[in-house]
């Protein structure tokens, strides 16, 4: 029989205290953001309870061990490439175009984004391949190392195509994450390294398209003018600062204002629209100055550097996959989403994970967090398996 000390053992308290610093950062930024009255809705409210929500996904999601989550990997990512392709056939009714993108459904009150669960549902799926190539593919040559890249090649690039005509940043994300599994899985750098260049160069020349022809990512990728506006407005915001430029100029100018230790909690004089959701530490950076964003960036490193040590330390490769997905869309959202409020990278309408508003994305992120959470808690179990 289990003791109690034992069941408390297996609960992982450093990630639980990462996550309530968190959730502190968020409602405080969400409810300083709030209080221009440019909303009715009591954001913090719906926060609180989409944590609440976020915790019952955790505490379902926990109990689940590698053999299991595996075996209905393949499900959860069926599910989300149908929720993806409904999504594109929806009525308007309840899948509105939201900013040029069709990217929500809408039941009365609840919006669900689909694309943030698939993202978790992706990196479930990846992790099963890459240990079931490997378990069918002991003697590790060049092409067993290139049939797994193209085999995790197609398992991304379904979703990609079905997200990445209405959500670059999502796209992005996904992309995101089969690098990161890549570098991890053990394909040999004879086949990454030029994988990477010409990743590389791809990169140079849609900048390129974007700056110099983009009719022809409009006519051949379906990349759309408000798309464009965000690149242009990246590299000169303030030609654009009546336009696309508006949200960058102003996160500048809060973010600047707040100087080392910020004008105080409350007293936000930068007016920044939607600051709750995607420039929500652009609020941060001018309420809390450099000392509070450099706080809330150590809260993530702090994250990030625990879920590596999990990666590195689990005795089971499901896991050690799993994690590296994680951290890399972790990681990615963090880097893109200040990247872009401070003009180091262009503005995708990623949001920060754990701070910014909204339901979709923080429970696709706990659901995420249930799955580090479930290593401690079904590997602590193997380890007492023969007193349980």
């Amino acid at each position: 029989m289990t003791s109690p000390n034992q069941n408390s053992s297996r609960i992982d308290f450093g990630l639980i205290l990462i996550l309530l610093m968190l959730f502190v950062v968020s409602v405080v930024a969400i409810y300083s953001a709030q209080t221009t009255g440019q909303y009715g809705t009591n954001f913090v409210l719906r926060q609180t309870i989409y944590y609440i929500i976020g915790i019952v996904i955790v505490c379902i999601v926990i109990r689940f061990d590698s053999d299991q989550l595996s075996a209905m990997s393949w499900y959860l990512y069926g599910f989300g490439l149908f929720m993806l392709v409904a999504l594109i056939f929806a009525p308007e009714s309840i899948a509105p175009v939201r900013n040029g993108a069709k990217a929500w459904f809408d039941f009365g009150p609840i919006s669900i984004q689909p694309s943030e669960f698939v993202k978790a549902f992706l990196i479930l799926t990846l992790s099963r391949a890459i240990v079931t190539h490997h378990q069918n593919n002991p003697v590790k040559t060049i092409q067993s190392d290139f049939m797994l890249l193209i085999k995790l090649g197609i398992i991304t690039l379904v979703p990609l195509l079905l997200v990445i005509r209405e959500d670059l940043g999502t796209s992005l994300v996904f992309i995101s994450i089969l690098l990161g599994m890549i570098f991890v899985s053990g394909i040999t750098w004879k086949i990454l390294a030029p994988l990477f260049g010409s990743a590389t160069a791809l990169i140079v020349g849609i900048f390129y398209l974007v700056l110099y022809n983009p009719m022809v990512l409009e006519k051949y990728l379906g990349v759309k003018q408000y798309q464009f506006g965000r690149i242009y407005s990246w590299l000169d915001p303030y030609s654009y600062e009546s336009s696309t430029g508006f949200h960058l100029t102003r996160s500048l100018l809060a973010i600047g204002s707040g100087q080392t230790t910020g004008k105080g909690f409350g007293t936000r004089e930068v007016y920044l629209p939607e600051s709750h959701t995607d420039f929500i530490f652009s609020i941060i950076g001018e309420e809390f100055g450099f000392i509070g964003a450099s706080v809330v960036v150590s809260l993530f490193f702090l994250l990030i550097y625990h879920m590596t040590k999990l990666a590195l330390n689990t005795r089971i490769p499901y896991y050690s996959y799993m994690c590296a997905g994680v951290i890399s869309m972790i990681t990615f959202h963090v880097v893109q989403n200040i990247g872009m409020t401070i003009g180091l990278l262009p503005i995708t309408g990623i949001p920060l994970p754990f701070i910014s508003y909204g339901g979709s994305s923080l429970m696709g992120n706990m659901f995420a967090m249930g799955l580090i959470f479930s290593i401690t808690y079904n590997e602590r179990r193997y380890m007492f398996s023969s007193e349980n």
